[in-house]
Order: structure tokens, then C-alpha cells, then sequence
């Protein structure tokens, strides 16, 4: 662990020096070149390019997540908060721009004098950026970030709200929302999930936002957009490896492709060749051949039904204490508790 940067109302914590990120990226990207079928994992998206590419998406007609999720939070964040103590840390997993997080700052903030705001982000750019916007808009809270993982981000959260699960630190509100759970297998949703569980008291509560299940026409646009936004931060993971690890991708070789597969209800996304190539990536000293139509998958994103919900968070060890929709029914919202 590394505090690279602070004052009295920020501080940034990275969980891997660059070094340690980047061979972390080398050792991924090897292992999804090398398999069959080929894959790159979806959390290399965010470099500073993807993230820029990601806050275009959400600006987007068609992509109706971001919107629809923040029309719940606004409508309903008197009823979430109600159902939690007076005053919590509160904790994100996945924070990006925090664009819907202010809405509950600016909620907790009129309970409670002052806030301490945990966010946890693979982009440091990012955790630095929504910080800075942050801290000039409220003055009562207090940021302290980790650049990292989910998985390398859950150690820190107990020890900054004050103490470990039961040893008499505040109450957490997390909050995991835009739907991230879905880019998760459902086993793998379980099992992070349950990882997450040890960290949290009964009097913990934590935010999921989960997209339902719906007609794919409503679907398919909003991750191939008529603008190509999407296509672009697609193969933008192409040239990232091109930037940080010597890849020769031609990335107009490689064409965008998404569609819902209603039979694992998930948008899948890929990268297709449109020729046979070879492509060389020199940090790896590695040349991987792509033969024309052959894809690259990068990101899965599931859709729920509302026993699917019930299914994933009660296997994890959590109970739905409370859930909020759209007049739509397209996306909800949902607080969690431990159970038992």
C-alpha cells in the first residue's frame, strides 16, 4: 500500500505501484490472447481514454442505465435513507465520476455534520478528478480513495471507517451501483458478494444497483450506439495494450459487435477480426494470429429477473431489505443487509 497524495480532506491510496499494475495487465492480457476462445478482461477498459470514453456513453440516448438509475436514486433517496442509521461512512465500489453518488452525499450530509466518502476505483484519474469536484462542492466531507481492484480495495475499507466488522466503527453504507454486478458470471457475483459479506455488521447496508431483464431492441442500442461511442471504447482496449505494452493492433481491423444472448441473458460484447492477421505485442514477446470472423470477447453484462436478484443475494449471505424500480420496470435499485 502506497498514500501517494493527501491533505487534510483527501487522501489516495494505491494498492500497486505502476509497476506491480502493469505486469498485472501483461500477465491478463497474455492469458486472454493465449486462450480458446480469446478474451480481455472487461475492468482494462478504464484507462484514462476508456474512462473519457465511458462518461460520453452515459450521455448517450440509447444507453439508458446511468439515466434511469439516477431518476431512482433522486426520487427515492428519502425512503433509502430512512432505513439506515443517523450517520454512516459511506463506500463505493466502482466509483468512476461519482456523478450518482452525489446524490446521497448531498442527502447524508443534511443528517449528519460531516462524511467520510470511501471510494474504490481501478482509475486512479478518476478517484483523483471526482475527488477534487467533490471536495469543493461539500465542504462537511472528507475523501479518503483507493486506486484498486474490488478484491484488493475490500482490506482497506474496515481499517478507514475506523476498525474492523463488529469492533465498534461506524455504520457503512457501500454502494455498488450501475449495474457492475452484471459483468460478473453469476457464480463469480456469488462468490464476490460473499466476500464482501465478512466486512459488514447488521448494521451495514449495502446499495446494489441491478438492470432487468427486458426486450433486446431496448437492449442492443445501448451497447451499440447509432453514434459509435461504444465501438470506440471497445477497441480503445486494443490500444491501450498498444500504448503500455508495444501491441501492433491496427484497431480498424477489428470491428465492434454486441448482442444479447437471451438464453444467459447478458449483452455480450467483442471484438471481431476482419482479416487474417498476425499481431504482435512486444512486452509479451508475443505474436497471436487472428484469423478473419474470429473474436475477442470483453465484456459480458447480465440482465435480471427479480428471482435472480433473490437467488445471487441470498446465496451470498445477504436479504433484500428494500427495492426501488423505474415506471419502466428497466432497471432497480436494492438494499441489502446481512442476513442472520
Amino acid at each position: 500500500m502506497t498514500t501517494v497524495e493527501g491533505s487534510d480532506r483527501f487522501r489516495l491510496i494505491e494498492a500497486d505501484s505502476p509497476e506491480q499494475a502493469r505486469a498485472r495487465f501483461a500477465r491478463d492480457v497474455r492469458a486472454g490472447l493465449t486462450a480458446t476462445p480469446k478474451y480481455l478482461p472487461c475492468r482494462y477498459f478504464y484507462d484514462d481514454e476508456g474512462c473519457r470514453l465511458f462518461q460520453a456513453i452515459c450521455e448517450l440516448p440509447e444507453y439508458y442505465l446511468t439515466r434511469t438509475e439516477l431518476a431512482i436514486l433522486k426520487a427515492r433517496v428519502g425512503e433509502i435513507l430512512r432505513q439506515l442509521p443517523p450517520a454512516v461512512v459511506l463506500v463505493e465500489l466502482g466509483s468512476g465520476d461519482a456523478r450518482k453518488t452525489r446524490v446521497l452525499i448531498e442527502a447524508l450530509l443534511q443528517r449528519q455534520a460531516s462524511l467520510l466518502y470511501v471510494p474504490v476505483d481501478i482509475s486512479r484519474t478518476a478517484l483523483v478528478e471526482s475527488a477534487r469536484d467533490l471536495l469543493r462542492a461539500y465542504p462537511g466531507l472528507t475523501v479518503t480513495a483507493v486506486a484498486a481492484e474490488y478484491d484488493d480495495g475490500l482490506p482497506y475499507i474496515a481499517e478507514i471507517a475506523g476498525g474492523r466488522a463488529g469492533a465498534g466503527r461506524p455504520p457503512l453504507l457501500v454502494l455498488w451501483l450501475g449495474s457492475s454486478i452484471g459483468n460478473f458470471d453469476p457464480p463469480d457475483a456469488v462468490a464476490f458478494l460473499r466476500r464482501v459479506r465478512p466486512i459488514m455488521t447488521p448494521a451495514d447496508a449495502f446499495l446494489v444497483g441491478m438492470d432487468l431483464h427486458k426486450d433486446r431492441a431496448v437492449l442492443e442500442p445501448a451497447y451499440d450506439d447509432a453514434q459509435g461511442v461504444t465501438a470506440r471504447f471497445n477497441r480503445n482496449l486494443l490500444a491501450r495494450i498498444n500504448r503500455e505494452l508495444g501491441g501492433r493492433f491496427d484497431v480498424r481491423a477489428f470491428r465492434h459487435r454486441a448482442f444479447y444472448n437471451e438464453a444467459r441473458r447478458r449483452i455480450e460484447m467483442h471484438l471481431v477480426s476482419e482479416r487474417d492477421q498476425r499481431v504482435a505485442v512486444e512486452a509479451l514477446g508475443l505474436e497471436v494470429a487472428f484469423t478473419a470472423g474470429e473474436a475477442v470477447h470483453t465484456e459480458n453484462s447480465y440482465k435480471y429477473t427479480f428471482e435472480d436478484i433473490d437467488a445471487i443475494t441470498g446465496a451470498a449471505g445477504f436479504r433484500l431489505a428494500g427495492q426501488w424500480l423505474d415506471e419502466r420496470r428497466y432497471f432497480s435499485v436494492n438494499l441489502l443487509r446481512p442476513a442472520g
